[in-house]
């Protein structure tokens, strides 16, 4: 709970404007529960985003090919929103449906917490951004969806619109330029074009729209990871790290469960105090003993 006064206390999307308002590059590691939430938040980052790939991975089990529903995505970022202080980003895909659908996730997503929902303009059922076979709707239905994510803005969801276009891949960079600077135009608050492939495209992407800009650092993906100096000096805002906490936990667990089968203690355990601790135990039992003592 965050105490009266204090700057955390405003809405999602107010402490996310005030994020953005601040000088230099957001470094945002991208969380898939209430656990890696709250993780990111006291390793002291002002923001995290509620990755699609991880959410898909980690509560069904299955690839981000489009199978995961607006309710499922919407339950885990409520569930994650209310673990934390810091502002959370959401991942809406294609909007789940058509334009109506597309309103609807963005009222949704607000209610449960977000200060941000992303919206994409590729073809339902939508693909990972580094992976093969995207396509994307044309470019009148991509503004129609980001029309209407800002009409639900503008009619009372406290929340901002990040519009996200995968042109790139499926239609080359050009278009892809053109559609982030039709979404500026719309009105969006941070824009994002998904996977440009050489630094020369990035600093493209940085300078086409004069709106905070998001890229992806996707390790071994089709973006060139870059350290933070220097997308910075491209002219980023935002650098997402989608993938990096479901790898690093995945490569942890798989060493882990090795060496339990081959008989050993596993290494490289956090302590169960510290477990406890970030579980809330510990100010759980102060709470509790708050009201024994009354």
């Amino acid at each position: 709970m965050n105490p009266p006064g204090d700057s955390a206390s405003a809405s999602p999307a107010g402490r996310l404007r005030q994020v953005l308002a601040a000088p230099g590059l957001v470094v945002m590691p991208c969380c898939f529960d209430a656990h890696s939430a709250k993780l990111v938040a006291r390793a002291g980052f002002p923001l995290t985003f509620m990755s699609g790939f991880a959410v898909s991975a980690t509560r069904l089990g299955l690839p981000d090919t489009g199978l995961i529903s607006y309710g499922e995505m919407l339950d885990q970022g409520r569930n994650i929103c209310a673990a934390v202080g810091i502002p959370v980003i959401g991942d809406g895909d294609t909007g789940y449906g058509n334009v109506l659908n597309v309103k609807r996730t963005v009222a949704g997503y607000a209610a449960a917490g977000f200060a941000a929902v992303m919206i994409e303009d590729q073809v339902a059922p939508k693909r990972c951004g580094h992976t093969r076979g995207k396509q994307v709707v044309e470019r009148p239905e991509a503004l129609s969806r980001i029309r209407a994510a800002l009409d639900a803005r503008d009619e009372g969801a406290d929340i901002l619109i990040l519009a996200r276009t995968d042109a790139r891949a499926a239609l080359g960079l050009d278009e892809a330029l053109a559609r982030a600077r039709d979404f500026e135009a719309l009105g969006a608050d941070i824009i994002f074009v998904e996977a440009p492939r050489s630094v020369d495209e990035m600093r493209a992407v940085a300078a086409a729209t004069a709106r905070p800009n998001l890229v992806n650092m996707v390790e071994q993906g089709d973006t060139p990871v870059l350290p933070p100096d220097k997308l910075a000096a491209l002219g980023f805002k935002i650098a997402a790290y989608p993938i990096t906490l479901l790898s690093a936990a995945t490569r942890a667990m798989e060493e882990a469960l090795a060496a339990l089968s081959d008989g050993r203690e596993p290494a490289n355990l956090a302590s169960f105090s510290h477990l406890r601790e970030v579980a809330g135990f510990d100010d759980y039992a102060k709470a509790e003993k708050k009201y024994a003592d009354q």
